[in-house]
């Protein structure tokens, strides 16, 4: 029995040298119990023991040639049929499943398994395709047809008014990329789309297959880009303003026109680009909910119910905001006109970190002033402290030392200033251990040392450690438990903290509007419903 062996590799297991078998008896042991289980095993043990007891000599396990020639009329031949058998598993040394090594020869054990001499290869679908997989046949087949259909009688090609029904029909994406499409296509600037040129950008470009994410991604990027930059974005903000029924007022000022697009992009950027580096990719782009915005404001006429980056009264609010503070009018705010934001909430160190250019770097070109993109990235980040980008925007604010921590004497630094300005204002002033309870409370941070980023994004009260340390108005707001907030939560629960803010503002900013128009004699501006009856 010593020369009996078993083959590993036709048995499927992994590769295991001969030492490492002899070390490892158990496993050895294991296996050849399950050998020993099998039916053939048993009828061959029987076989053999039957030949032994009528006194028939054994040569089934003698080495060389011979032994092989006498046992293939053997009991352990029938057991192993060499041809029989299916095929192994292909396997090569890395565990591809590709290709099967060829064998030298045969073990002295034979195997129910059909020994494989030759390289087998197994064909993988491609998988991956640089430019989108292609379509189906069927699919190809349909879409075509409804492009025949669409271009039925116009041999020279479509315009960009009849090209829209091709936006709708064809491509199912928002009706304000028809002319970001047309301009794709229309690469010779002959003003017409033929047939045959949108055939070969929509379908064997392969972008009838891709998710709309991609499709919106594809469309607006520059050729030689892997990222869009915000001018991407203007001709999909110029056709919007010329198309939406609910921006058709604005057709008749266009340099506000211009304010709107430019604050729409700004808050794409705000909240999408989290790299902040102006190159937003198409992972940004899917993790991001642009897409679904897209969608609902090609949807809704009211384009105030758009809550996500193309609500007009939110860039009410915040231009608004801006010319309060932008006493001169030059569309630049210096230290001092921020620091009379929202009646002189804010206190002077958090002002001065934020004219560092800490939590972001100004794309203003003069020194020492804000621009109104700048300021736009502000005002998102102080009145919706519960997003991430804000979070992170405060976050590097407080952290003096830049390394990734706050710890007391951060904390305590920036509260010092609040402590005084309650003691100047008779309030009720709060001791800083007291505080510094408090916001642990609040953030519960893994390490009772120091709070870190990760702390405050789980927490949901993370926007109220920031009003504490720099914001004195919503602190006194949130020691008061103002009922008015919590009464507007509860009416809305599905809204931002912006969401709400800029609602609050755009009532505010628009009544003093009606009352500055009916003081100046507008009779236009008056309501009859405004007045109050005894």
């Amino acid at each position: 029995m010593e020369s009996l062996t078993l083959d590993i590799e036709l048995l499927q297991l992994p590769e295991t040298s001969p030492m490492s078998m002899k070390s490892n008896q158990e496993f050895v042991k294991k296996l050849f119990d399950q050998w020993l289980a099998l039916p053939e095993t048993n009828r061959l043990v029987a076989s053999l023991v039957n030949d032994i007891k009528s006194g028939v000599a054994l040569n089934v396990f003698s080495g060389g040639s011979s032994a092989t020639n006498s046992g293939s009329n053997s009991p352990l031949a029938s057991m192993f049929p060499a041809r029989n058998g299916p095929p192994l598993s292909p396997r090569n040394s890395t565990g591809s499943p590709r290709i099967t090594r060829q064998r030298t020869g045969l073990s002295n054990l034979s195997s129910p398994l059909k020994v494989v001499s030759d390289h087998v290869k197994e064909l993988i679908p491609q998988f991956y395709f640089e430019d989108g997989r292609p379509p189906p046949n069927d699919q190809k087949e349909q879409c075509i047809a409804k492009i025949n259909t669409l271009f039925h009688g116009h041999e020279d090609g479509l315009q960009l008014q009849e090209f829209k029904l091709i936006t709708s029909e064809i491509c199912k994406v928002p009706s304000f990329l028809t002319t970001s499409i047309f301009k794709k296509v229309n690469t010779n600037n002959t003003g017409f789309v033929k047939r045959e040129a949108f055939i070969d950008y929509w379908v064997k470009g392969n972008m009838l297959t891709k998710e709309i994410a991609t499709q919106i991604f594809t469309i607006l990027k520059q050729p030689d880009k892997k990222y869009l930059v915000q001018d991407d974005f203007k001709p999909v903000l110029q056709e919007l303003l010329a198309t939406h029924p609910g921006l058709e007022f604005l057709q008749g000022t266009p340099e506000f026109q211009d304010r709107y697009a430019e604050t729409v992009i700004y808050r794409i950027y705000y909240y999408i680009n989290r790299s902040g580096n102006g190159h937003l990719t198409l992972r940004e782009l899917k993790r991001g909910n642009l897409v679904d915005a897209m969608q609902h404001a090609d949807e809704e006429e009211d384009i105030n119910k758009v809550l996500r980056y193309f609500s007009y009264e939110h860039f009410y609010v915040i231009y608004c905001k801006f010319w309060e503070l932008d006493t001169d009018h030059d569309f630049l705010i210096d230290k001092e006109n921020l620091i009379r934001y929202s009646n002189h909430a804010l206190t002077y160190r958090i002002v001065d970190r934020i004219f560092s250019q800490v939590p972001r770097k100004f794309t203003s070109k003069t020194e020492g002033k804000m621009c109104y993109e700048d300021f736009v990235y502000f005002i998102l980040a102080e009145e919706d402290k519960s997003s991430e980008p804000s979070l992170e925007y405060w976050f590097k604010c407080i952290d003096l030392d830049a390394n990734g921590v706050l710890t007391r004497n951060e904390l305590q630094f920036f509260y010092e200033e609040q402590l005084h300005r309650m003691e100047c204002m008779a309030q009720e002033a709060v001791l800083f251990e007291d505080i510094l309870c408090q916001l642990f409370d609040m953030v519960k941070p893994e390490d009772e040392g120091y709070i870190c980023l990760n702390d405050l994004k789980g927490s949901k009260l993370s926007g109220n450690v920031f009003n504490i340390l720099f914001n004195l108005n919503k602190f006194m707001a949130f020691e008061t438990r103002d009922p008015f907030l919590i009464r507007q939560e509860r009416a809305n629960p599905t809204w931002t903290e912006w969401d709400r803010f800029a609602h609050r503002e755009y009532i505010r900013l628009s009544m003093e509007e009606d009352v500055e128009d009916a003081s100046n004699g507008s009779a236009e501006a008056w309501d009859d419903s405004l007045e109050v009856s005894f």
